[in-house]
């Protein structure tokens, strides 16, 4: 595959998400691409690498456990690879293919096990893969927090809990916006 930038990935992702739709996907905050969108952003801002804010921008490409729209089947991972670059795909697939409820008890642990909600397998991630998850994870919980305040009056107690056993996962950007945004007063952002 050809070598691309960031911003050539980006651009070509979100003609991919416009042509599936994601333009006019209801979502918090107005479309599934303006929420895609954000979360690029928001892992840009904390430093994240470049795979890492593709993959916020895809990360519903395949549904997630909490979001069950998929613009694109898994069985077209490889179009998606092609417009991202593997890694990125590699970290998208990490994120839509986690069972929440099984997986985040443990995710911070070093024999954390990670359940496939697409295969029923589990596994043990590496630390990195581990990370980027929690990352992410942190980004698109933050951006639904941030976008709709009964979102955060309802949830934003159990995420800062979730957050403040990932903490080993995640980076210092990460954690202080968790604190900033589901620690606060309401009203005082």
């Amino acid at each position: 595959m050809p070598a691309f930038s960031t911003a050539d990935a980006s651009a070509r992702a979100v003609a991919l998400l416009r042509e599936l739709g994601a333009a006019e996907t209801a979502h918090p905050g107005g479309t599934l691409l303006a929420h895609l969108q954000r979360v690029q952003d928001r892992l840009a801002a904390w430093g994240a690498r470049p795979a890492l804010q593709l993959a916020g921008l895809c990360h519903a490409f395949y549904g997630t456990d909490g979001f069950p729209v998929a613009p694109l089947p898994l069985d077209r991972r490889d179009e998606l690879a092609e417009v991202i670059g593997a890694e990125a795909e590699s970290i998208v697939y990490l994120y839509a293919s986690c069972d929440r409820k099984a997986t985040y008890p443990t995710l911070a642990d070093t024999d954390a096990s990670f359940y496939d909600r697409f295969t029923g397998r589990v596994r043990t991630p590496d630390l990195g893969p581990r990370r980027d998850f929690a990352e992410l994870s942190a980004a698109n919980e933050l951006d639904l927090a941030r976008i709709d305040p009964a979102f955060r009056a309802r949830w934003g107690a159990e995420l800062l809990a979730l957050f403040s056993r990932l903490r080993p996962l995640l980076s210092e950007s990460a954690w202080r916006e968790c604190r900033v945004v589901l620690a606060e007063e309401p009203g005082r952002r």
